[in-house]
């Protein structure tokens, strides 16, 4: 079994691999993460891998790669691979085959215009990650997560990606006040002084508000625009925007490290843990139903599987670092 394990080392420790190679590696990589791999790609991959000593140095290139930049799957996301958008997933690929075939140099001009290649700020997989805007207004990004931040004479934008953000809009002292807005792929959420949190993921947008008050409008209806104040949450979906309801108390806990649990179906849990962790993490149909309450502490994820065969009959059964499933415990444990 190859285990996708030893990550830590420097990437510049692997001398670099050829082109076409790389882009396999990568594109190995990226099947793996796209929450959709079944056993039989893992199979074909791990063969991939021990055919040829290059693929197996270029697959461990990928996942230096990635740890070090975080492309996959922050720059694409579990959800959005379920229908790929195009040129992101081209521009995820090209990112990752062009820093595995280049050198320090490639790399220092990756770091110097990061645009060429993906967002203007980005967490990896279980990262959490403070921005300060040219404003003082703040971002906290989320797990997995992607923004772009474009202020100008007339807009402070701030566009998702993908993932979650937590914001903190402050009032512009511009001689002309301009809006502050977070633009998702389902609208638009413009933000009074206040403190919101907005997630997108799955073909819908959530917004949660902590302090203040926002007006959500829909790209597919922009004339429909919900208001929520504090203690208020509403969706953004392909339809337009919903009504308003109250936020979820726990919508914040990711800003202190914490997934809280409330009867969650096992599934669930699995899922919403899974984005807290780079590759694979699979809950097998036998136990989805099985519930889990509690608050788990985010920063160590394998502790987190590790306590589960405690308060439930389940088997952690880890295929590679990249590779968990949460299966049914064995008769004879």
């Amino acid at each position: 079994m190859h285990h996708g394990g030893g990550v830590s080392a420097p990437v510049g420790e692997l001398p670099a691999v050829e082109r076409n190679v790389a882009r396999e590696a990568a594109r190995w990589l990226l099947r793996l993460s796209s929450g959709r791999a079944t056993d039989a790609d893992v199979h074909a991959c791990d063969q991939w891998r021990a055919s040829k000593a290059e693929h197996e140095h270029a697959w461990q290139r990928a996942q230096r790669v990635n740890q070090r930049f975080g492309l996959i799957p922050a720059a694409l996301g579990m959800a959005t691979l379920n229908r790929p958008p195009l040129r992101q997933r081209r521009a995820a690929l090209k990112a990752m085959v062009a820093l595995m075939v280049a050198g320090p140099v490639g790399w220092a001009a990756w770091r110097a215009d990061p645009l060429d290649w993906t967002a203007d700020y980005r967490s990896g997989a279980g990262e959490r990650r403070t921005v300060t805007l040219a404003d003082g207004s703040s971002l906290q990004l989320n797990t997995a997560s992607a923004v772009d931040v474009a202020f100008n004479a007339t807009t402070r934008l701030v566009r998702l990606r993908s993932g979650e953000i937590a914001v903190h809009a402050l009032a512009d002292t511009s001689p002309l006040p301009r809006p502050f807005v977070v633009r998702t792929s389902l609208g638009d959420i413009e933000a009074m002084p206040s403190r919101f949190c907005v997630r997108q993921e799955g073909g819908q947008c959530q917004v949660s508000v902590q302090e203040g008050q926002v007006r959500v409008s829909s790209g597919a209806h922009p004339g429909r625009m919900l208001r929520l104040a504090a203690g208020e949450q509403g969706q953004l979906t392909e339809d337009g925007v919903s009504a308003p309801s109250a936020a979820d108390p726990h919508a914040g806990d990711w800003m202190r490290g914490v997934l809280y649990a409330s009867a969650l179906r096992l599934d669930a849990f699995a899922s919403e843990l899974g984005r807290y962790r780079p590759g694979v993490l699979r809950c097998d149909p036998a136990i989805a139903h099985l519930r889990i309450s509690g608050a788990f502490q985010l920063n160590d994820t394998d502790a987190v599987l590790a306590a589960l065969p405690a308060t439930l009959p389940v088997q952690v059964r880890y295929r590679t670092a990249y590779w968990v499933t949460i299966g049914p415990r064995d008769a004879a444990a």
